[in-house]
């Protein structure tokens, strides 16, 4: 027998553990979460729709899940999985929370803006006389060119 063969049998027999291993795990975890279910619960199904457990069936094997526009519906359990990060309902946060240290007040004036940041004007109005200002100031320009 050739030791290249033998080799690539044996590499071939490590790729086949560790994929199984690896599905095997997962199957194992989803397994426990569809065990621990309980009413309260944010699950997706395998469709990827979002909701809430109402009710668990285990008998049957069926999980009630409210969507977020209040419809009910049953589910078997292997379509319910745990709700990936980026899909679930984030945690409302408070609004005693914020961090009122960076807002500074300059002296003599009521404003909160500090001296690093650049004043936006809330309307156009000030633009038509920016313009004007602009033009009258170039035609002084044209002025002095053509005088010399």
């Amino acid at each position: 027998m050739d030791i290249t063969f033998l080799i690539l049998i044996i590499a071939l027999a490590a790729m086949l553990f560790f994929t199984t291993s690896r599905s095997r795990k997962q199957q194992r975890a989803a397994a426990q979460f569809r065990e621990s279910l309980q009413p309260g619960v944010e699950v997706m199904t395998q469709s990827g729709m979002v909701g809430v457990v109402v009710a668990v069936d285990t008998d049957r094997q069926i999980v009630r899940i409210e969507s977020s526009d209040g419809h009910v519906t049953d589910w078997v359990m292997p379509a319910v999985k745990e709700v990936p990060a980026q899909f679930a309902t984030p945690v409302p946060e408070d609004p005693d929370d914020t961090d009122e240290s960076e807002v500074t007040e300059q002296e003599g004036s009521g404003s909160t803006i500090g001296p690093d940041v650049i004043d936006v004007p809330d309307d156009i109005s000030g633009l038509d006389s920016a313009q004007r200002e602009y033009r009258d100031q170039q035609a002084r320009k044209d002025d002095d060119t053509d005088g010399k």
